[in-house]
């Protein structure tokens, strides 16, 4: 059964930094981390490949975000540095068995997606 777990929101000032965490069952052939503010559809923030080194930002957070995975505990992580207002939403993992075209961001190529984490960011 696969399962995807996220945690480490919570509220932080703009320019304090967090480090989100999901924990997964499985093998995919890519994983990312989206977010959404509703009424707004669900944005592709990073995207990192199991055996593939190439990595993908969104533009609003390249130089902020950095995505990684730990193989060995089956963890990947969205370290978020120099936190903006802006960067306020729900957070989610995702993962993604085939793939898709780039950019690695079309929601309908991910198959599991988390339950969320809140990240707040005050002014």
């Amino acid at each position: 059964q696969v399962m995807l777990v996220e945690s480490g929101g919570g509220s932080v000032k703009a320019g304090e930094s967090l480090q989100l965490s999901c924990a997964y069952s499985g093998s995919f052939f890519m994983m990312a981390w989206f977010r959404q503010v509703p009424p707004k559809p669900r944005e592709g923030v990073a995207v990192i490949y199991t055996n593939l080194p190439t990595r993908y930002y969104a533009d609003s957070v390249k130089g902020r975000f950095t995505i990684s995975r730990d193989n060995a505990e089956n963890v990947i992580h969205l370290t978020m540095n120099d936190l903006k207002p802006e960067d306020t939403a729900m957070y989610y993992c995702a993962a993604s068995t085939n793939g898709g075209a780039w950019p690695p961001v079309d929601l309908d190529d991910y198959d599991f997606w988390g339950q969320g984490t809140q990240v707040t960011v005050s002014s």
